[in-house]
């Protein structure tokens, strides 16, 4: 008998989503490697899903529910597959594992894996970017198969109408199952060809834990979690590989900040104000070695070693006023030099406006207000308004301010932003 704990039934819904969120992307991988289609992989997840919504109510949350949902979502492939007659030669294997499995221990019912990373997450990751994707496809599917993202909140995210971005996962998924992708690591040379889109993915899911595009919470550090974990997977698989030491490098610096970037009430925390106390010194020590070996590998470091440099200044500072500034400045123009982007070109003017003044920062900031990208980027205003503060310009800062609260998709972000209005001096 599965133990469960004890939950109204009203809190059902909610408790079902959360876990959805923390534990679909292992669910769906999991399924992917049996069933060997993703959208089928996740429609049976979402049934499991729907099997919760009914039984919870009935019999309780069980004690582990993530291992409930695998469970659930796995007889139903065990169903699937058998009424389809796939995969004839491993029904009795496959039944076996389900039968015999433990519905709080899903451990048991994980298949021995035939390559070189034993990652079902992993596998995925390089599933979402296959080159028969757009990269714009490539994202949206990672969030929503790894991040655990609603249709609706990834339109939020791109800015775009949630009819465009659902018909994107869709097609996608239709792609990836009509060109057959198999479902592993590929090796050699396609291997590093996808590597460059396999990273930015990895990073695309950390940031999304790191500062969320939705929803209330400013962190979700499962998602950190998460793709800290498959950096350090990756850095094993290619370990020669400068740019995957200088990714696991950048994740584990700026994880170490996770704890100190919200306070009790779980409202964010901005850096200069942080308890650098609560920066955990183990991840910082191992970002700071991984990026010891990315530059050993390489002489002309790549985007992610160049920003990883530029979170070691600020993790290897004791307090605020003794961070390098200028050397951050000079990182920023290295990497502009190797990653020219408009947001690249907002963070370097915030350096500036540290190194040289808010006013010379500020000046970087006009210059950029006219930048198409940044139209309706909500960091833009929020960067201008903070300056604007700092000159004591404060009429000028509170419409910067509610500007920037305006564009926010997050809520603790917006609170923030408006918190920052009611603080200006009148």
């Amino acid at each position: 008998m599965v133990e469960s704990v004890a939950v109204t039934a009203t809190d059902i819904p909610r408790t079902v989503e959360t876990v959805w969120r923390m534990e679909s992307p292992k669910i769906i991988a999991a399924l992917t490697r049996m069933v060997r289609d993703v959208g089928l992989a996740e429609e049976l997840a979402q049934d499991a899903v729907v099997a919760a919504l009914e039984q919870w109510p009935q019999d309780g949350v069980p004690r582990n529910p993530g291992a409930w949902l695998t469970s659930a979502a796995k007889h139903r492939a065990i169903d699937r597959l058998r009424r389809g007659r796939m995969l004839d030669r491993k029904h009795e294997q496959l039944g076996y594992e389900i039968d015999t499995a433990r519905a709080d221990d899903v451990a048991g019912i994980e298949a021995s894996l035939d390559d070189d990373v034993g990652d079902d997450l992993l596998r995925l990751v390089f599933i979402a970017c296959h080159p028969v994707l757009s990269r714009e496809a490539q994202v949206a599917l990672t969030l929503r198969l790894l991040c655990g993202l609603t249709t609706e909140e990834i339109a939020r995210a791109f800015l775009l109408p949630e009819p465009t971005i659902a018909q994107r996962i869709v097609r996608a998924k239709r792609t990836l199952t009509k060109a057959n992708v198999p479902f592993e690591v590929p090796r050699g040379a396609e291997r590093e060809a996808r590597l460059a889109s396999v990273l930015a993915v990895i990073y695309l899911v950390f940031n999304e834990g790191y500062s969320a595009t939705a929803g209330d919470d400013w962190i979700r550090p499962s998602l950190c979690e998460e793709a800290l974990r498959l950096a350090r997977v990756l850095e094993g698989l290619a370990p020669d590989e400068a740019e995957v030491h200088g990714l696991a490098a950048l994740l584990e610096l700026q994880a170490s900040r996770l704890k100190a970037r919200v306070d009790a009430a779980g409202r964010p925390v901005r850096l200069h104000e942080q308890d650098r106390a609560r920066w955990d010194r183990l991840l910082i020590a191992r970002g700071l070695q991984a990026l010891r070996r990315a530059r050993r590998l390489t002489g002309q470091p790549g985007p992610y070693a160049i920003q990883a440099g530029i979170a070691a200044c600020h993790a290897t500072a004791p307090t605020p006023g003794d961070t390098d500034w200028p050397a951050i400045v000079a990182l920023y123009d290295q990497l502009l030099r190797v990653l020219p982007s408009p947001i690249v070109e907002l963070n370097r003017a915030v350096a500036v406006s540290m190194a040289f003044g808010p006013q010379a920062g500020l000046d970087l900031v006009e210059d950029l207000g006219g930048v198409a990208a940044l139209a309706e980027y909500h960091l833009l205003p929020a960067v201008r308004g903070d300056l604007l503060e700092k000159l004591q310009r404060f009429d000028e800062a509170r419409g910067s301010f509610a500007r920037a609260a305006e564009l926010a998709q997050n809520g603790a972000e917006r609170e923030l932003l408006r918190e920052r209005i009611r603080g200006l001096a009148r």
